[in-house]
């Protein structure tokens, strides 16, 4: 996968007083949401205006592009 976090979101939502618990009896996110951060697995466009709603940061302060090395063939 192309994308990927900068930062540790559980963590940074932690700091700002989002703990998981608080997160889910909130229903601010459900508990497949916080699995898939965890893993390092993309979320929808939605979780991640939510997360930078809470954290009062922007897109780009959350996730990154990183290019992936071109896959070669065999024989090349």
């Amino acid at each position: 996968m192309a994308m990927k976090y900068k930062i540790d979101i559980i963590a940074a939502l932690k700091e700002a007083g989002y703990n998981t618990s608080r997160i889910r009896k909130e229903k601010i996110m459900g508990e497949a949401m916080l699995q898939k951060i965890r893993s390092g697995q993309m979320v929808s466009w939605a979780i991640l205006e939510t997360i930078c709603d809470l954290l009062d940061c922007q897109p780009g302060d959350l996730i990154e592009y990183v290019k992936e090395a071109p896959v070669q063939e065999m024989g090349e």
